[in-house]
């Protein structure tokens, strides 16, 4: 079709190459999950892996002919520029770092989806008043170095750059280190110099609710609070037959009151939607015969209700010295992680709620469970999130993840006219 006879209401992403792209990506990191039988992705954030990631998406964002600049915390910017340059841009986006048993769509499809929609405009000669810009956020998975949305919140400036260069890994390694190998810090300063006219992110819900309705699209309202806790419990070894019950200072029993409790806090309502999450636990000396001397052990802490999330994280404070006291151990506690909840402009959701309503997608709004970098830089400018459904009662971080080609195009071509009207409203095509 030509530029002149181009109808915007008709214009649609190329949904074949999104899925090529997807796909490649998918292949980086790609590992085969013995559980599952299916190909995995495995790329943490900075280690090898996710550079060969990186490398390939920005040989795509080259391709596409748009200004690649990074800054000091390793997010990278990819600039379309506008008629008028001088704009802020709107800034579309996510991450591709993933968790250590991921499937091929978290985070990937908001970039790539992003870069297709790039690829679109070109071809169609597509000038637009504002710039447009991809972000690749650094470590939003937290999943290597213990904390969330890393990249965004660094460059929204939640997180000081100090701060978020000096986070470790299990091997002691720290962000500083990896950023440094890689030659990825860059001359941009954070917190981000220019401020976003807007920013919208499609993402993959993760969760069952829109394909158990039967829903294309999911307007997102906003993000739930989330706190990450690391606990470490000190008892003593001893010998699980000749150590009387009165003499124990059993690390894992403390561990299970821990558990039960958070089960007990969940289910009593008395916290909202709470959701608690026993994520990581590791036992020494992890023997038959040994009574536990020492456990770390992760809680993740979800609620829509900042209060509530607040009432929880005391109340479970409180209830570690009662812990101590009845098991003769000592616990430590810190706070890796806390956001509040998001709730996403009207105007914003909207403005999704209408491209959906146009290109005769249905929808329906959502609040999303999981953490996103929308969260973030929502607190520098007005910002959205689209969800597109995944199938298998939704399941994500595993490679199970999956959604389908048809439902990948819907989000990003809802992306696509969403993104035109907050570019210029009018887009002037040219030859």
């Amino acid at each position: 079709m030509s530029t002149e006879a181009l109808d915007i209401e008709l214009l649609r992403i190329d949904s074949d190459r999104l899925w090529t792209a997807l796909s490649e990506l998918g292949t980086v990191g790609a590992y085969l999950d013995e559980e599952t039988g299916l190909h995995g992705v495995l790329r943490l954030a900075l280690s090898d892996a996710d550079m060969l990631g990186r490398d390939l998406v920005l040989r795509w964002i080259a391709e596409a002919g748009l200004q690649i600049r990074t800054d000091q915390i390793g997010n990278v910017f990819a600039r379309r520029r506008g008629l008028d340059d001088s704009l802020p841009p709107v800034l579309v986006g996510s991450h591709i770092d993933s968790v250590a048993t991921a499937g091929r769509f978290d985070g990937c499809l908001g970039v790539l989806g992003g870069l297709e929609i790039v690829r679109t405009l070109n071809e169609h000669g597509i000038d637009t008043r504002r710039p447009l810009e991809i972000a690749i956020f650094t470590e939003e998975e937290g999943a290597r170095f213990g904390t969330d949305m890393l990249g965004s919140a660094t460059a929204a400036g939640r997180i000081p750059l100090s701060q978020a260069r000096t986070l470790t890994d299990r091997h002691g390694v720290t962000v500083g280190e990896e950023l440094d190998r890689h030659g990825l810090v860059g001359h941009q300063p954070v917190p981000m110099p220019e401020v976003p006219f807007a920013y919208l992110e499609c993402h993959i819900e993760q969760g069952p609710i829109l394909e158990g309705r039967g829903v294309q699209i999911g307007v997102v309202r906003g993000v739930q609070a989330i706190t990450w806790l690391e606990v470490e419990i000190s008892g003593r070894a001893a010998h699980a037959g000749a150590t009387p019950h009165s003499l124990r200072h059993d690390a894992a029993l403390a561990a299970a009151l821990i558990r039960v409790r958070l089960e007990d806090m969940v289910v009593s309502g008395n916290y909202g939607a709470m959701l608690a999450t026993v994520g990581r636990h590791e036992v020494q000396p992890n023997l038959v015969n040994i009574v536990p001397s020492h456990v770390l052990m992760t809680v993740d802490l979800r609620n829509r209700d900042e209060s509530a999330m607040q009432r929880s994280f005391v109340d479970l404070v409180e209830y570690l010295s009662t812990v101590e006291a009845r098991t003769g151990t000592a616990i430590s506690m810190k706070v890796t992680a806390q956001t509040a909840p998001v709730r996403f402009p009207q105007e914003m959701q909207d403005l999704v709620a209408k491209a959906a309503s146009d290109l005769g997608l249905t929808h329906e709004e959502i609040t999303s469970g999981a953490g996103h970098d929308a969260g973030e830089i929502g607190a520098l400018c007005p910002a959205g999130m689209i969800f597109v459904p995944g199938l298998y009662d939704g399941i994500s971080h595993n490679p199970r993840e999956y959604s389908t080609p048809n439902a990948c195009a819907d989000g990003i071509n809802v992306l696509l006219h969403a993104v035109l009207e907050l570019l210029t409203g009018e887009p002037r095509q040219t030859a």
